[in-house]
């Protein structure tokens, strides 16, 4: 059971997201309302266009909100400089990294620049967190390979490692498992959930594995054309919430069994 006094990590409050030009504005979802603790592992779930990372876009200040707050660690998420919020928060995108020409090393290293001198200098205690990173993803074995030579299961740890070495109480990461085979994308998201429970850091993903992350999360907000709910998985579940998720004609919740089926 959480504890009731863990802190909050990350807060919204009526918050509206979409799109704004100088004539006119596009809603994509509006009053949502989150709050996700310290240690908890929290899946952002909900179909195709649904507007997912148009969330994560504005929870991480990629994109303004339309209305409303976001705070991180209690303080407004608008107010941070950039250097404040690389503190705060680490991501974990699907855009292909830069240069594949970095070892996996020099790759985890890269967590380390908001705390390293203007020169770049590592310190003991910088590199003492990139080898622990290193370790809590089971990747020290390859350090010292060139990222073009991982396959999309390794790099995928790779860029975890990086976020740990940031050392944030904040990780968010959309869509984790893209491109990943089933053995690795529930390899991911076990990765993920152990990372959750030993690091004490809040971990957010985006992700169309619904299943995994019923079964997997402490708490998940789900987005539907109506609105954005957020609960545990079992809260969630006895509130019908999944039955809105998809075509009634084409897939349906088996409440039983926590997964979705295809109807014949």
């Amino acid at each position: 059971m959480k504890n009731k006094n863990q802190h909050t990590i990350l807060k919204t409050e009526n918050l509206s997201i979409g799109y704004a030009s100088k004539k006119s504005k596009t809603i994509v979802a509006s009053n949502i309302n989150i709050e996700l603790q310290q240690g908890e592992l929290v899946g952002l779930i909900g179909g195709n266009g649904i507007g997912k990372s148009t969330l994560l876009k504005t929870l991480t200040r990629v994109q303004k909100p339309l209305n409303g707050s976001i705070f991180i660690n209690n303080n407004a998420l608008a107010k941070f400089e950039a250097l404040e919020l690389a503190k705060a928060m680490s991501l974990v995108l699907t855009e292909q990294i830069s240069s594949k020409n970095l070892s996996v090393i020099e790759l985890v290293a890269l967590g380390r620049q908001p705390y390293t001198n203007w020169v770049g200098n590592l310190s003991k205690n910088d590199k003492n967190i990139i080898n622990k990173a290193l370790q809590q993803t089971n990747i020290e074995g390859l350090k010292s390979k060139k990222c073009f030579e991982l396959s999309d299961g390794q790099l995928q740890k790779a860029m975890i490692a990086r976020a740990l070495a940031q050392d944030t109480n904040l990780i968010i990461l959309d869509e984790p498992t893209t491109h990943l085979d089933m053995y690795h994308k529930a390899y991911v998201l076990k990765l993920l959930q152990k990372l959750a429970k030993e690091t004490n850091k809040t971990i957010l993903f985006s992700s169309h594995e619904v299943d995994l992350a019923i079964q997997l999360c402490d708490k998940l907000i789900v987005m539907t054309n109506n609105n954005v709910v957020t609960d545990t998985p079992c809260n969630l579940i006895k509130k019908g919430v999944f039955n809105t998720l998809f075509p009634k004609n084409l897939i349906s919740f088996d409440e039983k069994t926590g997964r979705f089926r295809v109807n014949k």
